[in-house]
């Protein structure tokens, strides 16, 4: 008998098995129609979208970014300006010099000695023949008078000896003999006197003392120095020029000296010799000028840039030298002018007047001579040339007239 006991069938359930969930349909695919029309679309849109892109890049954009900069145009640079004129301009030849003295000497003894006094301090102005050092001369002057002792004696022995061989009762070489002693005698004190001499140092010509270089009590060897003597009345200026600049020099002809010392004044001195040789290493020629130097401010040994004076050139271009814009790519300045258009026709600026620009011109320069250059060529007299806030000019930047001083020299205050 079958005890197990009754299981009743659930809904769903058939013949005693339960049934589980129906499996998902797979999803149904779009035909290749439906897929060819969507990717149709998809390229119409990018297309569409590119293309709107690069119109406006490369189309209106363009077109805007011309529209601004016509409606927001930069006023005119303001420029100080001067007129290009002929002048006289002065020629010179330059070179670099050294100041020497006239003359000049080492103070020192010529024997050795002992200092007992010194006559003089480091800078005194002293005259020819003015004592500056006594050194010991005892010894020298006990010798004078030894010598003079016996030139005495042999004076009084040569006396007696003369009347002796009057009367002949001496020989004629007892008077030889007393003759020759009392030379001996006179030589001696003449030696004497010289040595003291040698001892007492004098001052060979006027001029200023510099540093002492001996104290009181220093025992000195012959040749030591004492002090330097330079007279500063007259000094010369040494200097050296190219061989081929020999026959525009001549004796008495002006030179300028520009000296490092003395930055704002300028000195002048002549000519006074030239060397007749030739240097054959430097191939130059070695040129000696004069000058006064009566203030005694010039020294010997200073540096000096000399300038032998020419003839000047006459109507030659001259520009302030602030008009003048130095680069690698060469020299320029800029010119003032009334712009045109492509078309030739004269450009109006807001008010309806004639709108200056600045036009760069390359320019060939010469010397240059108080604050201005010499411009062989690229500038002709008249022209209108920018001397100050060039730099923010650009060839054809447009440009308006300014008074203001200032522009010439940036880094100064308008009202200075």
């Amino acid at each position: 008998m079958n005890t197990a006991p009754h299981q009743e069938s659930q809904p769903g359930e058939t013949g005693g098995f339960t049934a589980g969930p129906r499996p998902p349909l797979p999803p149904k695919r779009p035909s290749v129609t439906r897929r060819i029309f969507w990717f149709l679309v998809f390229l119409v849109i990018a297309a569409v979208l590119l293309g709107g892109a690069g119109w406006f890049e490369y189309i209106m954009k363009p077109k805007f970014i011309a529209a601004y900069m016509a409606s927001n145009i930069p006023p005119p640079t303001p420029v100080s300006t001067a007129k290009a004129t002929a002048e006289a301009v002065p020629q010179s030849l330059e070179a670099i010099g050294t100041l020497m003295a006239v003359h000049q000497v080492t103070v020192s003894p010529q024997v050795d000695g002992k200092v007992l006094a010194l006559k003089f301090e480091s800078g005194d102005l002293v005259k020819q023949g003015d004592v500056l050092v006594q050194l010991d001369d005892a010894s020298e002057r006990a010798d004078l008078a030894t010598f003079q002792a016996q030139a005495r004696l042999a004076t009084a022995n040569l006396a007696r000896a003369r009347q002796l061989a009057l009367k002949q009762f001496g020989s004629r070489q007892d008077v030889d003999v007393q003759q020759s002693t009392l030379d001996q005698a006179n030589a001696g004190i003449a030696k004497s006197v010289t040595e003291i001499g040698y001892k007492l140092i004098k001052a060979p010509f006027a001029g200023q003392l510099g540093v002492r270089q001996a104290n009181l009590g220093q025992y000195l060897a012959a040749g030591t120095a004492i002090v330097m003597l330079t007279e500063l009345d007259q000094l010369y200026v040494d200097f050296t020029l190219p061989e081929q600049d020999r026959a525009q020099l001549s004796i008495g002809q002006v030179v300028e000296l520009r000296l490092d010392a003395f930055p704002d004044k300028v000195f002048q001195a002549a000519i006074a010799s030239i060397d007749p040789q030739v240097d054959p290493n430097m191939r130059a020629i070695k040129v000696r000028g004069e000058l006064a130097n009566p203030e005694l401010s010039l020294q010997p040994g200073m540096f000096a840039r000399v300038g032998v004076v020419l003839p000047p050139q006459t109507n030659v271009v001259a520009l302030p030298e602030t008009a003048i814009d130095y680069t690698v790519y060469g020299d320029s300045v800029y010119l003032v002018k009334e712009g045109k258009d492509k078309d030739g026709k004269p450009l109006l600026d807001k008010d309806g007047k004639p709108q200056l620009v600045a036009e760069q011109v390359f320019v060939t320069l010469g010397g240059r001579f108080n604050g201005k250059v010499a411009v062989t060529k690229g500038v002709t007299p008249g022209d209108l040339v920018v001397v100050g806030g060039q730099l923010k000019l650009h060839n054809g930047a447009a440009v308006s007239l300014s008074k203001d001083t200032s522009l010439e020299n940036p880094g100064a205050l308008p009202n200075e």
